[in-house]
């Protein structure tokens, strides 16, 4: 995929087809100019994240539980990386368990939300993540203008 240029790029880590469509789903209902990449698994996360001139996402957007290398250890690479660690990311996850927001917060979760079970839900509720990581906050390495 092709860059575009100015425009924010946000990674998606998720290995539900599901969850992705409706991912995308909230992405084409926000209107925010965002290139969407994803990947199936924190082994392609890292793997995209570590290339040789890769493009720097502004976001991360993660689900906990993936095959391979999981949302966990993709995130404690992510965050003990001194290039990857400003980048910010959020996690969603179907679990409400405290262990995981903890220790996903303890290993530098910039935010840690649980996947709604009514689709409009989640559909809602990302685009309230989309809204506010790409509109409304200043991000690391991210010139454009906010409103």
């Amino acid at each position: 995929m092709l860059p575009l240029a100015g425009i924010p790029m946000c990674l998606l880590v998720e290995d539900s087809n599901e969850d992705a469509d409706t991912f995308d789903e909230a992405l084409r209902q926000s209107g925010i100019s965002t290139e969407l990449h994803r990947v199936c698994s924190g082994d392609a996360c890292m793997a995209l994240l570590c290339q040789p001139g890769a493009r720097r996402p502004a976001l991360i957007v993660m689900d906990l539980n993936t095959q391979g290398l999981d949302g966990r250890e993709a995130l404690r690479m992510i965050k003990s990386d001194a290039t990857l660690m400003s980048i910010p990311v959020v996690i969603l996850s179907t679990s409400a368990n405290p262990r995981d927001v903890d220790f996903c917060y303890t290993s530098g979760a910039n935010a840690y939300h649980v996947k709604p079970m009514r689709y409009p839900d989640h559909v809602r509720a990302m685009i309230d993540l989309l809204d506010y990581w790409l509109t409304r906050v200043s991000l690391p390495g991210n010139d454009r203008q906010k409103p």
